[in-house]
């Protein structure tokens, strides 16, 4: 009966440091606060998926959070149109351009690049699930140095009623998703949600707030 005690124990004690090991690390925000970037010029987004409208859908709904959480952001059309009529037509070659070239023709403290890795529908025989996901990299134009990075995904299955009437049911409503999702691009919205998760500042491992916002150095869930 001792050996058995000494087991769990034991047993207990590996659960519990296997529990702390898998717990995220706090980002370290010392850079950002040293860098305390007033503007921020988002580029194209990168898109990593199939899905042509991925990049111009993600790019259009990133201005609102990063505005929100107290920023400056360079007007994003200016920003493609001018990458445009020099040259740079592909959102990979706008994410080569040197940091003090960006800073000299858009004046921002900051740049913001984005890699969508996910976005649109899944079709199963039963369901389908839309989903975005993008990552995220903030970088002082005056030192280079990488402010801060994030994650973020958004998808339909969050808010998907389980109870859907029996196999009968949810072959309807498969079959109502799939006509839906021809017809329109149920990713715009998923992508607008999942550029919240990913810009708005006060969450935890997020950016910080900006010098126009009301809680500007006020400390918050993210150690400002």
């Amino acid at each position: 009966m001792t050996s058995f005690f000494k087991i769990l124990a034991a047993s207990l004690t590996l659960v519990v440091l296997g529990g702390c090991a898998t717990a995220p690390a706090s980002f370290d925000y010392t850079e950002f606060k040293l860098s305390n970037p007033r503007s921020i010029l988002v580029l194209p987004p990168v898109n990593r998926t199939p899905e042509v409208r991925a990049t111009y859908s993600m790019l259009a709904q990133v201005t609102q959070p990063l505005a929100e959480s107290g920023y400056y952001v360079i007007p994003v059309t200016l920003v493609d149109e001018t990458l445009k009529e020099n040259g740079v037509t592909q959102a990979n070659d706008a994410h080569n351009i040197p940091s003090p070239k960006l800073r000299e023709i858009f004046g921002a403290d900051a740049v913001l690049f984005i890699t969508i890795t996910r976005y649109g529908t899944v079709y199963r025989v039963i369901d389908s699930h839309t989903t975005v996901t993008a990552d995220a990299r903030l970088v002082d134009l005056r030192t280079d140095k990488v402010l801060w990075t994030g994650s973020a995904t958004a998808s339909t299955a969050e808010q998907q009623n389980q109870q859907q009437g029996g196999l009968a049911g949810m072959l309807i409503t498969a079959i109502v998703k799939q006509i839906a999702g021809s017809i329109t691009d149920q990713s715009h919205p998923i992508a607008g949600l999942t550029s919240q998760r990913l810009l708005k500042a006060g969450s935890p491992q997020g950016l910080l707030y900006g010098p126009r916002s009301p809680q500007f150095n006020q400390g918050t869930s993210t150690g400002r």
